[in-house]
């Protein structure tokens, strides 16, 4: 009686290896550490390790080790006064091109790593920082693609010489007054050809004088462009924040119309707004193909009509000063692969007033080459202008046109990232700030582990007096427990926050429930007069109907906070949801397999601890 078999006994130790190996990287604490990456999120060039080394060196600072993590460089340093001044001197030989962030590395060692082994981070309640909560004004991007639909349809009239009376916005639509039905028919060929103009509603109207055609916006489809503009709006956020040197920034969406940006470390909101708020745009000019830009360089001679550049790679370049399109003008831009050659290629799309003056330009520049600039306000009242695409005019286009010339589909996907990310798509306000302190944040951690490793103690503690030897056995399922749920939350990847920490003291608490269920259970066996071995048994299989419904409802419960709550509710109900499971696992079958070692099998049994 009371035996596992050994299949169990190995799933169990095999659990307990693999939780207590994913939960030691959280003992290792954190290294300074500087990450370096591009200020426009192109890839790490091959050469730039080497110019970090030769600064460090030059300065006589020494760095633990060095890893490349996707498009960014991470140095870790033995102490906060070496990374400090490798900051100071990385940041003045890589100048505008690169961001140094002072970052907190995490220690895990090399082998753990390799094993995807990485501990919790902390949230911004722990750690510091600054926290926005900005509402989207959905209102105004709906507004702004009706607005873009009657332009295409008003250019679209004019380009073929149909004389209209009035184009207008009618609701989610628009509504267009036509002198003849010869007119309607060849605006509503028009409309069927013109992609810009394609997935709307479209109704033939009559009225006394004119011949009108109604045209109605899909609900869907405004929808999937509200979220559009949502989701510009966040890459436009990432870019800027990028360029404050945030380490592990937050910026995310939350519900349909808002986006939650937390900056940890940062403490000056005022700084924080500047950067949020920072205005960027594009320019599209012709390149000056009469005059040599390196010669211009040296001599210094640049011609009136013209101007100086560079392009990603530092080079000379002179572009005119007479502008083509602006940013503003584009609404669309996105990566793909050319069908005709099977090379990267970005599509553009601009609005009616961009088309029309893209088409004139490219009409009289067919083999000409044409520029795109970047230009961004930075804080302190800094602007930067880098040339970031240089491409052949082959053909006249007007309002869609592609990039071609690419070296890679991420060069196209960055270049299509940095046309849509010029400016937010939508206006956004903030209505909800708050700034954590330092000082506050390390506060909070000891007081969170405080918190737990003093329920612990006292849980072990009533649990060993109370029950003896059983109670001890309860005492280290429940340290397994901690120890489970510190390891899920690290292989998650989740943030740990104070509701978080809340969270795993309730957990600390309600995890002993269930054995007090099964120990109680045991001892009224007992007083009936069954045998030690038979109590045992009674005592597990009668208990656990009753410990199952108990942690289903509450797993429910933590469900519905986790649906329908916002960002500490969600990690309080992380940490409870994955507490009740693990406890629900220790709990029984751990705690069962130990017993059944200490009183289980062929072992005569005359009295319980318990």
């Amino acid at each position: 009686m009371n035996q596992y078999p050994a299949w169990k006994y190995l799933l169990i130790v095999l659990i307990l290896l693999i939780g207590g190996l994913y939960a030691l990287p959280n003992l290792f604490g954190e290294d300074p550490a500087l990450q370096i990456t591009s200020a426009r999120g192109f890839t790490i060039p091959a050469g730039l390790e080497a110019t970090i080394e030769d600064t460090l060196v030059a300065e006589s600072i020494s760095f633990k080790n060095k890893e490349q993590v996707g498009n960014r460089l991470l140095y870790r340093f033995n102490s906060d006064e070496d990374q400090i001044q490798a900051a100071e001197m990385l940041d003045t030989a890589l100048g505008d091109t690169y961001v140094v962030a002072l970052n907190r590395a995490h220690a895990t060692p090399t082998w753990l790593r390799a094993l995807g082994g990485k501990p919790m981070s902390l949230g911004l309640d722990l750690r510091g920082g600054v926290h926005f909560l900005m509402q989207v004004d959905m209102d105004t991007a709906r507004s702004q693609q009706l607005d873009r639909y009657v332009d295409d349809l008003r250019t679209a009239l004019r380009d073929e010489g149909i004389r209209y009376v009035s184009v207008r916005r009618e609701g989610n639509g628009m509504l267009a007054l036509l002198r003849s039905v010869e007119d309607r028919e060849s605006a509503l060929a028009i409309m069927r050809q013109d992609q810009s103009l394609q997935g709307l509603i479209v109704d033939e109207i009559d009225t006394e004088e004119y011949f009108g055609i109604s045209a109605k916006v899909q609900e869907q489809q405004l929808l999937e462009l509200q979220q559009t503009a949502l989701k510009q709006n966040i890459t436009t956020l990432r870019n800027r924040v990028n360029e404050i040197g945030v380490a592990e920034p937050l910026i995310q969406q939350q519900g349909a119309d808002r986006v939650v940006v937390q900056l940890p470390g940062m403490q000056d909101t005022v700084e924080a707004k500047k950067i949020i708020g920072a205005t960027a745009t594009l320019e599209y000019r012709a390149v000056d193909e009469s005059n040599d830009a390196f010669t211009a360089a040296q001599t210094g001679r640049i011609p009136p009509e013209s101007r100086m550049y560079t392009d990603a790679g530092g080079q000379p370049i002179l572009l005119k000063k007479r502008l083509i399109v602006s940013g503003d003008q584009l609404i669309g831009a996105s990566s793909g692969f050319d069908q005709q050659t099977g090379q990267p290629q970005v599509s553009v799309t601009l609005d009616g007033v961009g088309a029309k003056r893209m088409l004139d330009f490219t009409r009289d520049n067919v083999g000409n080459r044409m520029a795109v600039v970047y230009i961004e306000q930075k804080p302190g009242g800094r602007k930067t202008e880098e040339v970031i695409s240089v491409a052949v005019v082959r053909e006249p286009f007007g309002k869609r046109f592609q990039t071609t010339g690419l070296g890679s589909m991420a060069e196209a996907s960055q270049l299509a990232l940095l046309l849509r990310a010029g400016a937010l798509a939508a206006p956004m306000e903030i209505v909800e700030e708050r700034t954590v302190g330092p000082s506050l944040g390390e506060i909070n951690v000891e007081q969170g582990f405080k918190s737990v490793m003093i329920g612990f103690i006292l849980v072990l503690i009533f649990m060993a007096a109370y029950y003896r030897v059983f109670g001890l056995v309860a005492d280290m399922a429940l340290f397994a427990n901690l120890v489970l749920m510190v390891s899920l939350l690290s292989m998650l990847g989740a943030t740990l926050t104070m509701p978080g920490i809340a969270g795993i003291v309730l957990t600390v608490g309600m995890a002993v429930d269930a054995n007090v269920l099964i120990f109680e259970r045991i001892r009224e066996e007992l007083r009936n007069g069954n045998t030690p071995q038979a109590s045992i048994r009674a005592g597990y299989d009668k208990a656990f109907s009753t410990i199952a419904d108990a942690n289903i409802t509450t797993l429910i419960a933590a469900f519905v906070l986790f649906l329908f709550g916002t960002g500490p509710i969600k990690g309080f109900a992380v940490t409870l949801s994955l507490g009740i499971v693990t406890s629900m696992f220790t709990a029984i079958m751990g705690t069962r397999a130990v017993i059944n070692l200490i009183y289980g099998g062929q072992k005569r049994v005359r009295k319980l601890a318990i």
